[in-house]
C-alpha cells in the first residue's frame, strides 16, 4: 500500500507515500496452516553478527530490536512526524509524542488516537485540520539492507469494523529509480480492520505487465490481534512472504523498461512500522471506529544470507 506523504519524506528526511493503490475487495478466508518451526524461527534470538540456522540455511543477524528498554532506541529508529515529512495514512497527524510512540513491557506501541481538540497539522504537502494523531517509526539513516530475511512479530488492533490500517513494510533508503512506485516497496503485512481474519502483503513497482502475484488478499491469520510472526525472505530473484511459517506470497518481479531485473529490488531498503486511520474501502468512521487503537511490535529481526 502506498502511504501518503512518504515519497516526499525521502527528499526531506525520511520515507513513505499516499495510500491504497488498489480498491479493497472482501477477501476470501482460508483456514490457517500449522506453523513450520524452521520457518517461523520464533525461538531463535538475533544478535547482530551472530550466525544461526534458519530453514536449513545459515543466516547472519544484521539488525535486531527486542524493545526491552523503556524508550525508543534512537540509534535504530526515528519516530515519524507529519510536520517534518508529510507522512500520513488517513486523516491522522503522525506524531512522535509518547502518546503515539512508546516502548514498555517489552513491546513497541504505535497508537492512533483522538485528541481533545481539533488542531492544524502542519505538513510539507499542505496543512490540514484534524483531531487525530498516529504513530510510525522507521530505520531511516540508521539501518538499511538489500536482500535477506526480515522478520517482525506483531499484533494489530482488535477491531472488526472499518477505519484502522496497520502496516509492516520496507521502503528504499534512496529513490534510486525515481518516485513511487518506480523504486519499489515491499509490504510484508498490512491489516485493515474491516477484514479482521486476513492480512495482506503487496509489492509495488512499475511492472512490465499486470501480474496478480504482486499481492494476495486471501492470507488467513487466526486472530491478528494476537501476536504472529510476519516475515519476508528477499533474494535477487524473488520475494517470499510468510505468516507464521505459512507461505502467503511468492513474487518474481518483472520490471518495465528501462529497468531490468534485479532492479528495482536491488538496493537497500529500510524497515517501516505504522499505525494510522483507514481510507477508501476501509475508511475511518468517527462514530464507529474504536479509538485509541494500538499496534504492538514484540521484535524486529533482520538476517543476511552472507555468512562469510
Amino acid at each position: 500500500m502506498r502511504k501518503r506523504g512518504w515519497s516526499l519524506a525521502l527528499l526531506v528526511v525520511l520515507a513513505s507515500v499516499p495510500f491504497i493503490a488498489f480498491a479493497l475487495t472482501p477477501p476470501k478466508s482460508e483456514p490457517p496452516a500449522t506453523p513450520n518451526p524452521k520457518q517461523t524461527a520464533r525461538s531463535i534470538p538475533c544478535h547482530p553478527g551472530e550466525v544461526a540456522m534458519l530453514g536449513g540455511a545459515q543466516w547472519r543477524c544484521s539488525f535486531s530490536d527486542e524493545f526491552s528498554g523503556s524508550s525508543l532506541d534512537a540509534s535504530k529508529w526515528v519516530a515519524q512526524r507529519t510536520s517534518a515529512t508529510g507522512v500520513q495514512t488517513g486523516k491522522e497527524c503522525v506524531s512522535d509524542s509518547s502518546n503515539n510512540v512508546a516502548v514498555s513491557a517489552g513491546v513497541l506501541n504505535l497508537t492512533v488516537r483522538k485528541e481533545i481538540n481539533s488542531f492544524v497539522c502542519p505538513s510539507p504537502l499542505g496543512n490540514y485540520s484534524t483531531r487525530y494523531t498516529g504513530g510510525a517509526v522507521s530505520t531511516w539513516e540508521r539501518f538499511s539492507q538489500a536482500y535477506g530475511r526480515f522478520e517482525i512479530r506483531a499484533r494489530f488492533p482488535a477491531a472488526t469494523v472499518p477505519g484502522l490500517q496497520s502496516a509492516l513494510w520496507l521502503y528504499p533508503q534512496n529513490l534510486k529509480y525515481g518516485p513511487w512506485p518506480n523504486s519499489g516497496e515491499i509490504d510484508i503485512a498490512e491489516a485493515y480492520s474491516q477484514y479482521p481474519d486476513v492480512v495482506i502483503p503487496n509489492l509495488h513497482y512499475a511492472h512490465k505487465a499486470p501480474d496478480p502475484t504482486i499481492t494476495n488478499r486471501h492470507c488467513s491469520v487466526s486472530t491478528p490481534s494476537e501476536f504472529h510472526v510476519y516475515a519476508a525472505v528477499w533474494s535477487p530473484k524473488s520475494v517470499t512472504i510468510t505468516y507464521d511459517g505459512k507461505t502467503c506470497l511468492v513474487h518474481t518481479w518483472n520490471p518495465a523498461e528501462p529497468l531490468a531485473k534485479p532492479a528495482p529490488f536491488d538496493q537497500p531498503f529500510i524497515v517501516c512500522l505504522s499505525q494510522g486511520l483507514g481510507i477508501r474501502g476501509n475508511s475511518f468512521n468517527p462514530f464507529s471506529t474504536p479509538l485509541p487503537a494500538t499496534m504492538q511490535v514484540d521484535y524486529v529481526r533482520v538476517w543476511s544470507n552472507s555468512v562469510s
